[in-house]
């Protein structure tokens, strides 16, 4: 992985011909909201997206452009401190297998003492769209010293451990010198094992953390260290590698590609540079940054995701992130023998606090000035299937979903039908090459369920495609090793 050629990001309009063709809209043009900066989805099958409000507000609503309500999943305004600019409810993480047991996990700030929150709560027995404020169980608690830095993305990752992004502690230059302690939670990765607890925790260590029964006092929970303030980070459905961005100090903003184990540097470097000291920093072991920018291309990096979406098709496989201050959206890829390409995709003129993706795998970018949802506009040589779906038929999320050949012996697909027809229902990769067929012939109305066995195919993304009435409508799906 570290064979990777580092790429100095001087930012400049390149590729101008691509650049003039990418273009955002609203997603949900009829739908506000206050400072989102989480965009999840529960891969349950129902077709419902979540949106996370800073001041401590969970919505959720149906996925669909002509969605005119967003109503209230989980409000724990009481519990949450958001007073400052960079505090508050910061990310949503829903369990594995939620669709059974209906645990979702949150990450928040609070006060008396100043801290951050990492819970987990139980939806509603009575109501799929609304969840049980009584049921938080506080898996996890840590002191901030200052209101900024807080970090809050929280995820599962391909090995079902819950991953938690943690800032320095905040202030300015990272006084307490957190990042390099790892003594401390403050200027890390961490990752922890949700599915059970032990005499002194409600979580358990994973066995294969890096700081696993250490004798010099460092923390179990430790995945990765050095950060400054990972603002958002995100793994790779098809490669699983585990991507952030990391909001600089004063000059440089950088992307990271996140391993088990790794220092990155903050805060005796900020980005590829010596910050503390200025100059002659020892810079032995560190990880240097993917890329970097600098002030001039903007001043706060907002990391993002890597693109499978069939909305964009020359985007796939790229790692698309932003910047709050500026709204740049750039693409970056890591070409055939490691080197990088970087590529500005468009100047939006949005303040883009998140990234997520819809139930569809599209691409969405949660914006604070004026608290809309953006993706991608289709090109015009693709086919947005979104787009296609008839009002006769509906095609579900593959369950589970991600869905790991090693865990896992199928993934279920699907449908219903509004009224009686025939059918072609089948499996294609992302280069629309069809891998098996699952169902064709005539169907009765109403709803149907085929198995997808994993066996035999290969960890990918791929796309369940669904023939009739003269439609072909899909939905991507990830298939994990």
């Amino acid at each position: 992985m570290r064979a990777f050629i580092l790429f100095l990001l001087c930012i400049v309009a390149i590729h101008s011909q691509l650049q003039s063709q990418i273009a955002v809209e609203q997603a949900f043009p009829k739908l506000t909201f206050n400072r989102p900066v989480d965009i999840q989805h529960p891969a349950d099958g129902s077709g419902r997206l979540f949106v996370v409000e800073q001041d401590g507000v969970i919505r959720t609503f149906r996925d669909s452009t002509s969605t005119t309500a967003a109503s209230v999943f989980l409000d724990i305004r009481a519990r949450v401190a958001a007073a400052g600019n960079e505090m508050g409810l910061l990310g949503l993480a829903f369990h594995p297998d939620y669709r059974n047991n209906g645990f979702f996990f949150v990450n928040y700030t609070a006060t008396s003492p100043l801290r951050t929150v990492v819970s987990r709560f139980r939806v509603s027995s009575a109501d799929p769209n609304v969840a049980d404020t009584s049921s938080e169980e506080v898996l996890l608690t840590f002191n901030q010293p200052y209101e900024n830095h807080n970090g809050g993305q929280i995820a599962f990752g391909p090995d079902g451990f819950l991953y938690i992004a943690t800032g320095d502690g905040g202030s300015g230059g990272d006084p307490q010198r957190n990042g390099q302690n790892r003594s401390t939670l403050l200027g890390k990765i961490l990752r922890i094992d949700v599915n059970g607890q032990t005499v002194d925790k409600k979580y358990r260590i994973p066995a294969d953390n890096p700081f696993v029964n250490n004798t010099q006092g460092f923390r179990e929970e430790i995945y990765a260290w050095g950060l400054r303030n990972p603002w958002r980070f995100s793994f790779d459905p098809a490669t699983g590698v585990l991507w952030a961005g990391d909001v600089g100090q004063s000059k440089w903003e950088e992307i990271d590609i996140i391993e088990k184990g790794k220092n990155y540097g903050w805060n005796i470097m900020e980005g590829n540079h010596c910050y503390s000291p200025a100059t002659g920093c020892d810079t032995t072991d560190l990880v240097r940054p993917i890329a970097e920018y600098t002030r001039s291309a903007g001043y706060s990096v907002t990391g993002g995701a890597v693109y499978h979406g069939a909305r964009r098709p020359e985007l796939v496989g790229a790692y698309i992130y932003a910047d709050y201050g500026s709204g740049r959206i750039w693409g970056l890829r890591v070409e055939a023998g490691g080197a990088v390409t970087n590529t500005e995709l468009l100047s939006s003129g949005l303040n883009i606090s998140t990234f997520g993706t819809d139930t569809r795998g599209e691409m969405m970018m949660g914006t604070f000035n004026n608290g809309k949802i953006y993706r991608f506009v289709a090109s015009p040589t693709s086919t947005d299937r979104a787009a296609l779906l008839p009002a006769s038929v509906r095609l579900e999320q593959g369950y589970p979903h991600p869905a790991s050949v090693s865990r896992h012996a199928e993934l279920t697909i699907r449908f219903s039908l509004s009224n009686p027809g025939t059918v072609r229902l089948a499996v294609e990769d992302v280069l629309g090459r069809e891998v098996t067929v699952l169902v064709q012939g005539g169907l009765s109305a109403g709803s149907h369920a085929y198995a997808l066995p994993l066996a035999e195919i290969v960890p990918g993304t791929y796309y369940s495609t669904l023939w009739t009435d003269g439609v072909k409508v899909a939905r991507p799906f990830v298939i994990e090793r």
